[in-house]
């Protein structure tokens, strides 16, 4: 089973917010349900919070994941059976707490990006900046402006 980043947003999003453990869990569970493997599910929620798909978010003492800006939350085959297998909790977060948390980590991936002189990187921020502003209120602008004048370069 390989999910894709948007698949991953959608599992979590069934319980509003899950931890990395409940995450490979869920994952777990769907591979069972379907005779199959997950292969390297940490690898792939590495991956969906790197593009912005899945977001972390302190709450009550836990890091959980939520659905990030550039996630189009789908759920996978079964996936909608996985509140009635798992016993997690269903979680709401607080917008504006995750909002600030995905602006702080863009703010300073943004700098190491512009350092970095990967334009992949600056790239794929830039993309990200456009989500910012549909998903939340969030004012990138200037940052946006520095990772198009770092591509311009």
């Amino acid at each position: 089973m390989e999910p894709t980043a948007d698949e991953l947003a959608g599992v979590v999003d069934v319980f509003g917010a899950l931890t990395r453990a409940e995450l490979v869990e869920a994952l777990s569970e769907l591979a069972f349900k379907r005779g199959a493997e997950i292969a390297d599910a940490e690898g792939h929620i590495d991956d969906a919070v790197a593009s912005y798909h899945l977001a972390h978010v302190e709450k009550e003492g836990e890091t959980l994941l939520t659905p990030g800006p550039a996630a189009f939350p789908e759920l996978p085959e079964g996936a909608a059976d996985l509140p009635h297998i798992m016993d997690v909790p269903e979680r709401s977060i607080d917008r504006e707490r995750l909002a600030a948390a995905v602006e702080g980590r863009f703010r300073e991936e943004t700098t190491v990006a512009i350092n970095s002189d990967n334009e992949a990187f600056v790239q794929r921020l830039l993309d990200v900046s456009y989500d910012l502003d549909a998903w939340s209120q969030i004012d990138v602008s200037g940052a946006r402006d520095r990772l198009r004048a770092a591509l311009d370069d």
